[in-house]
């Protein structure tokens, strides 16, 4: 049922990882998907605009079956269901701004609760005042690490993904600031994330931009990390000992605006390393635009990294 006296916001989230399956396999990139097709919910493999069931753990053995869907006959979901979920703040320098840069990661907790759906709306809390978006690279733990190497952390990230560290800015830092962000950022639905985990990928050379209604509002590369996927993990595992599935949050670039009821959030990850060219090309070819009662306004040939942008307010 619909909350009472609750603003809704979607968001979108897409990684434009390749335009085509013959690509992805000729640079070994794969997607995997999570989706719901009447109340199963499955894996799969993402190629074009078909998703191909799997059986298995996408994290371990796993085999692909002869079932395929059509995109636009699924949900997306968030990608994976993750033991737990920590996130890293000002780990841009554009985000850092006049503070003294960090020393090591700085690393805190987000809720499993607070995930959503890339098809589903945010739902800002009624009291909430100064509510942010946050376009992240998203890490996928692939193995058990602890006290792992910078060097030997590479092989324990799985793939990445795209999220919204969705984030309230009075309850983070203003007079009635969390003493551990536990609302700031752990509200329910504050962690949009997904839909496609990506694996293959020079996850230091990625182009992140975030979009708020059509513009573009975050736009820069995660070589701009001050601490980047390898070292986040290796520090983690120093202290918490990292299973697959967790997700990490990698921190946001730039200055972040507060978001309005009726707005729009999109969170574009585009692949540099391979498919730069393709990926730009193909940009508004990704998207799936719904208005205020749901229903389409345009849709593109769907491939695979489309997301529901939905809007509602009810007084």
């Amino acid at each position: 049922m619909t909350p009472t006296r609750r603003e809704w916001m979607g968001t979108a989230l897409a990684i434009t990882a390749a335009s085509a399956s013959s690509a992805q396999t000729a640079a070994g990139v794969t997607r995997f998907v999570r989706f719901q097709k009447g109340t199963a919910i499955s894996h799969g493999i993402l190629q074009g605009d078909m998703i191909h069931a799997i059986a298995g753990d996408i994290l371990g053995s796993y085999r692909e079956t002869k079932t395929a869907y059509k995109l636009s006959d699924v949900k997306l979901l968030f990608p994976i269901v993750p033991p737990k979920i920590l996130a890293v703040g000002l780990n841009y320098r554009s985000h850092v701004g006049s503070r003294k840069p960090p020393e090591n990661p700085e690393i805190f907790y987000k809720p499993i609760t607070c995930l959503q759906h890339p098809t589903d709306p945010i739902v800002i809390p009624a009291d909430s005042k100064n509510t942010h978006y946050e376009g992240e690279l998203v890490i996928v733990i692939g193995k058990k690490a602890s006290g792992v190497s910078v060097a030997g952390a590479k092989d324990v990230i799985f793939g990445v993904t795209c999220g919204n560290d969705v984030s309230e800015r009075d309850w983070q830092g203003g007079p009635a600031k969390d003493l551990q962000w536990w609302r700031a950022k752990g509200s329910d639905t504050f962690g949009p994330c997904g839909p496609s985990i990506v694996r293959g990928l020079d996850y230091g050379k990625l182009q992140l931009k975030t979009r708020l209604n059509g513009k573009v509002v975050q736009d820069q590369s995660t070589s701009d990390l001050l601490f980047d996927c390898p070292t986040i993990v290796s520090y983690i595992s120093k202290y918490v000992t990292l299973t697959p599935g967790d997700l990490i949050y990698t921190g946001t670039p730039g200055a972040t605006q507060k978001m309005k009821p009726g707005d729009t959030v999109e969170v574009d990850i585009e692949v540099l390393a391979y498919y730069k060219v393709q990926s730009a090309a193909l940009e508004r070819k990704y998207c799936l635009i719904l208005n205020l009662a749901g229903s389409t306004l345009s849709l593109e040939t769907p491939s695979g990294t489309i997301d529901r942008i939905v809007s509602h307010h009810e007084g």
